[in-house]
């Protein structure tokens, strides 16, 4: 008797020469793949390749210009997220922001598509709101103050939320946009279990990210999109060659250069920036790349706003180039050269209408001002080296930020600062969105030109901080617990440092809480 023949699959999702165009740019075009029940793919694309024009078409967002949609081996044409997601596909965008609804609680933002069902009783029956809430939260492992407003909370906190919500829905294909950006080594871990889980029970998943560690721990095969077409398929063997198709070049490997730190230039001392916690003690000096990383919630931000004026710290002092120092707002601190970008760019430091050109020169308009008018040619070729300089994707300097990519926006915004004449530039996240290539070369243009200034980075990604830092601190219940040389310093001893397990003796340069002024 023979053995029963195989029967290959059928897709669950097929896409048909799809094309979509805005303008002159053609973000897709005639795009062809599949998606099956119970894999990962993961999409890889530079930015600007067509990555989110293909998500939103698929969630709904976007209707394509040319091309056809199949599921289930029907034809499928979606007019809103909503018609999307009633036949189980659900989208968590690069944008956390536009996942979440101010105004509401934590609670209500985890079951906002109940709540939106026709019929939902859950204003009435806010115990049952609360207990459904506790639920979703308790299914990702998380503990989120659910009474609290949502715009209280941090961006890989909203970040989470918006996750555990997408889970809630039961998705039959689920789209991941940069999941991670936001998230510590320890809660992409746990995301990554929670993929596990859902692939098991035949749920599709594409994983969009540029960090190729994450790839290689979820993906079963992936594709590739170079300049809105498609660039090739490829098993999850082969992903150092999805990265080079994506690029369309080589990568070489990374080798660390040392620099060496000059004078300090910025010092926070004897400083707190929550109750009952140890004091602490921050230099950072000309030349230096100082990372600042920690899992979710341990105040690195708390200790940026610190510096930048946005928050004033529950004790110690502020030095700038050895005056005391302590700005009153972040205006003040510009003009000390003191720049901060935060980590929520779409919100703190994106004006959607405005142009590249005036997003980039917004805070040094005076630079480029005589009698009160704009000098534009001035001000345009400062746009345009910047724009040079950091291989920003635009039609022009001009366009509005909202027609630029994620990872684009991310340039911009970093572009602006680099603009200026500043003596403090730290950074919150720089990374997100930012595919492998620009990520090196924004490190490269960050180290390149840190010999003025004094640089601070905050990083959640273990490899992005290997990547960029001169040194790395490491920051614990809103306290920095120890610092690193980056020189010789391993991943798995930085891993076991955020971990807070045991790392090798010698690692550490030195434990900086002051525990005297911990009572």
């Amino acid at each position: 008797m023979s053995a029963p023949v195989a029967v290959a699959p059928e897709p669950l999702i097929r896409v048909r020469e799809l094309s979509k165009t805005f303008g002159a740019s053609r973000a897709l075009d005639r795009v062809s793949l599949d998606i099956y029940p119970a894999e990962v793919v993961a999409l890889l694309g530079a930015n600007g390749a067509g990555k989110s024009t293909l998500v939103k078409i698929l969630a709904g967002s976007q209707a394509p210009d040319g091309g056809e949609l199949w599921i289930d081996g029907q034809p499928r044409h979606f007019s809103s997220p909503l018609s999307a997601r009633r036949v189980g596909i659900v989208a968590v965008h690069q944008q956390v922001n536009e996942g979440i609804a101010p105004g509401l609680s934590v609670a209500e933002n985890l079951l906002l598509d109940e709540l939106c069902q026709p019929g939902a009783d859950f204003w009435l029956n806010r115990k049952r709101l609360f207990e459904r809430a506790a639920s979703i939260a308790a299914g990702l492992g998380l503990e989120l103050p659910l009474e609290q407003p949502i715009e209280r909370l941090g961006q890989a906190e909203r970040q989470l939320v918006v996750l555990a919500r997408a889970f809630a829905l039961q998705p039959r294909l689920l789209i991941l946009d940069e999941p991670t950006a936001a998230l510590s080594d320890t809660e992409a871990q746990r995301l990554f279990g929670l993929i596990d889980t859902l692939r098991s029970r035949g749920v599709a998943i594409v994983y969009i990210s540029h960090r190729l560690s994450d790839l290689q721990r979820v993906a079963d095969r992936a594709i590739v999109l170079r300049d809105g077409q498609l660039a090739g398929e490829f098993s999850a063997a082969q992903l150092p060659q999805a990265v080079e198709a994506m690029l369309g070049q080589t990568l070489d490997a990374h080798v660390y250069q040392p620099r060496r730190a000059g004078r300090e230039v910025l010092a926070l001392r004897e400083a707190k920036v929550a109750p009952h916690t140890p004091a602490f003690d921050l230099t950072l000096h000309e030349g230096e790349v100082v990372v600042l990383t920690g899992l979710l919630g341990a105040g690195k931000t708390e200790i940026a706003e610190v510096l930048f004026g946005l928050r004033e710290p529950l004790a110690g002092s502020l030095q700038l180039d050895g005056v005391d120092w302590q700005p009153d707002s972040p205006r003040q601190a510009i003009r000390s050269g003191v720049f901060y970008a935060a980590e929520d760019r779409a919100s703190q430091s994106l004006i959607p209408d405005f142009s590249l050109r005036r997003t980039l020169t917004l805070p040094f308009l005076e630079r480029f001002s005589r009698g009160g008018f704009i000098r534009n040619r001035a001000e345009a070729a400062a746009v345009e080296a910047q724009v040079a300089a950091l291989g920003i994707k635009t039609a022009g300097i001009d366009v509005p930020m909202s027609a630029l990519s994620g990872g684009n926006q991310q340039k911009v915004v970093l572009g602006r600062w680099l603009l200026g004449d500043g003596r403090v530039l730290i950074l919150d996240e720089p990374f997100q969105g930012v595919d492998v290539r620009a990520r090196r070369e924004i490190g490269q243009l960050l180290r390149d030109s840190a010999g003025g200034r004094a640089t601070l980075v905050i990083c959640a990604d273990v490899d992005e901080a290997l990547e960029i830092a001169d040194r790395i601190v490491l920051v614990r219940d809103h306290a920095i617990v120890a610092q690193f040389p980056r020189a010789g310093l391993s991943r798995a001893t930085l891993v076991a440092a955020l971990a807070g397990t045991d790392v090798p003796h010698g690692s550490v340069i030195h434990a900086t809480p002051r525990s005297r002024a911990s009572a």
